[in-house]
C-alpha cells in the first residue's frame, strides 16, 4: 500500500465545510458520502439546524460524528464516521481554524474570508490533499506563503499571485 492509501484509511474525513447562516463558502465532501448536491445541502441544513444555537463542540447526526466551531458570522464543520475519534476530528478543525486565523491576521469573519478565498481554498486543499490531513497550522501557512508572491508598498503587502 502506498502512503496515501494508509493515511486515507487511518484518518478518513467525510466532509469539511465553512458556512455562514445562508450559504456554504467552502466545501469538501468524500464523493461516496453524499454524491448529489441535493443530498449535501440536506445534510448541511440538518447539521446547521442542530448545531447553530448549541454551545457544544461535538454532535452526532445520520451516523456521523461532527465537530464544529463558530467565529463571529462563520461556522466551521469537520465530519467523520461515527467510529472516528472526536479528538482527531477536533485536531483537524483546530488546524483549519488556526491556519485561517494566521492567514487572515486573526480576523476570521465572512468579509475577510470572502476577500481571501484563494488562500482559503489553498488551506483546505492542503488539509485534505488527497484524503490525508496535515495538522500543523504553521506548515499549512508556510505552503500558502511559498505559493504566493507579495510586494511591499510602504506598510502594505500586496498579493501578486
Amino acid at each position: 500500500r502506498n502512503c496515501n492509501q494508509v493515511l486515507k484509511k487511518e484518518y478518513p474525513l467525510k466532509c469539511l465545510y465553512i458556512k455562514d447562516t445562508i450559504m456554504e463558502l467552502c466545501t469538501y465532501y468524500d464523493p461516496e458520502l453524499y454524491p448529489s448536491m441535493k443530498e449535501q445541502k440536506n445534510f448541511e441544513t440538518n447539521v446547521f439546524n442542530k448545531t447553530h444555537k448549541a454551545d457544544n463542540e461535538i454532535a452526532f447526526l445520520e451516523g456521523m460524528t461532527i465537530v464544529y466551531k463558530s467565529s463571529i458570522d462563520l461556522f466551521f464543520y469537520v465530519v467523520g464516521s461515527a467510529q472516528e475519534n472526536e479528538l482527531m476530528l477536533m485536531a483537524v478543525l483546530n488546524c483549519l481554524f488556526e491556519s485561517l486565523s494566521q492567514m487572515l491576521r486573526k480576523n476570521v469573519e465572512k468579509r475577510t474570508l470572502l476577500d481571501n478565498m484563494d488562500g482559503v481554498f489553498l488551506v483546505v486543499d492542503e488539509i485534505i490533499d488527497g484524503g490525508f490531513q496535515s495538522h500543523d497550522p504553521s506548515e499549512i501557512i508556510l505552503i500558502f506563503q511559498k505559493n504566493s508572491i507579495y510586494l511591499k508598498f510602504g506598510n502594505t503587502l500586496v498579493n501578486m499571485s
